[in-house]
């Protein structure tokens, strides 16, 4: 009894040290024992669940565990996710910030652990301890879109002038200030031409800035902005940075007759490609979203990692713009795409990003 006893735990010994030496990741492949930790933002806009998801997708198939976390828009619980991540031994943390500048002690004790950190579509400053950063070209951003209203309004043609009024993003994201600087490349001059016209007399960033991309501040503020502004006079443009601002404002346009028979909409721009915009773009209220496709970037930010962890420099295309403050951070920018009612079918829908039966 004895022997088989010990010959059966024999037997079992063998198939677990077989079973660990053929350790699988979900999509099947072999684990490499290597785990990289995600931290995103916030789970409000549907993009970070998209870029959390593709993620973990292309790190899987690399052979990679993973652990994601999301934020909710809280930086006392990103810092916390971190420093848990950080406490489990990840190898590598991708970190998409909720606000780029209240990382730095804790990036300090990843770089203490020596774990890299590569920093996700916002980056995260007041650190030296960003190692890559993987992200859209944000000033082509902001470029598309005021390229957008410049092209729709004949502005090249010398036609105006209009009535613009303009929204930029959360002023502690980092994009946001790219986004800003790269439409107001474009509709400046306009602007000091007096082909385009901002009623309110709100340019700076301080003053037209949406803290947290708060679709309800935006829609406030542009109540505000119709109310003591537009009584008689009509918007023919509004400079929106994101679907999320963009749906507030288009609520707010709607509220007062925009949209109607008799008042077109003015146009009005966004990003991100979220269901509801491209819906409106459809619709023939929100006239153009920009497109990032998160499935490349969060390609992009998996293979970074691997070379990272198997001691490879990751390919870059930029090593000049993007700085924390003290260093330059070697990023890798992706191509952002206009899109409106000509074009999203082509380009969201016959991608895969978006079924055509979530646009019914």
């Amino acid at each position: 009894m004895k022997k088989a006893l010990a010959g059966l735990l024999l037997i079992s010994m063998v198939f677990g040290l077989t079973a660990c030496g053929k350790a699988k990741t979900t999509s099947g492949v072999k684990s490499n024992g290597k785990s990289v930790g995600i931290s995103m933002p916030e789970k409000t806009l549907q993009r970070w669940i998209n870029d959390g998801n593709n993620m973990v997708d292309s790190l899987d198939k690399l052979g990679y565990k993973t652990d994601l976390q999301y934020a909710d828009n809280s930086v006392s619980n990103q810092i916390s996710q971190i420093e848990n991540m950080i406490t489990k031994g990840v190898n590598v943390l991708v970190v998409a910030s909720v606000d780029g500048t209240a990382l730095t002690d804790v990036l300090k004790q990843a770089h203490d652990a020596k774990i890299p950190v590569i920093s996700y579509d916002r980056l995260i400053t007041k650190t030296d301890f960003v190692d890559y950063y993987a992200t859209f070209d944000n000033f082509k951003v902001g470029v598309l879109q005021a390229g957008y209203i410049e092209t729709s309004l004949g502005l090249k043609d010398g036609k105006g002038p209009f009535n613009i009024e303009l929204f930029a993003g959360s002023p502690d994201d980092n994009n946001a200030k790219f986004f800003f600087d790269g439409a107001m490349s474009i509709l400046q001059p306009y602007i000091t031409s007096g082909k385009l016209v901002v009623k309110s007399g709100q340019v700076g960033y301080a003053q037209i800035g949406i803290l947290g991309w708060d679709g309800a501040k935006a829609q406030s503020r542009m109540d505000n902005l119709l109310s003591k502004n537009y009584t008689t006079d009509k918007v023919d443009a509004v400079l929106c940075p994101n679907d999320a601002i963009s749906i507030g404002v288009i609520s707010s346009l709607k509220g007062v007759g925009y949209g109607s028979a008799t008042q077109k909409m003015p146009v009005t721009t966004g990003q991100d490609c979220e269901i509801a915009s491209v819906k409106s773009i459809i619709a023939g209220e929100q006239t153009s979203s920009i497109f990032k496709d998160t499935r490349v970037l969060a390609a992009k930010a998996a293979e970074m990692a691997d070379s990272v962890l198997n001691g490879k420099t990751p390919t870059v295309n930029n090593t000049k713009t993007y700085t924390t403050g003290s260093k330059i951070v070697p990023s890798f920018l992706c191509d952002p795409v206009v899109v409106d009612k000509t074009n999203y079918q082509k380009v969201v829908v016959d991608s895969g990003y978006i079924t055509a039966d979530k646009l019914k």
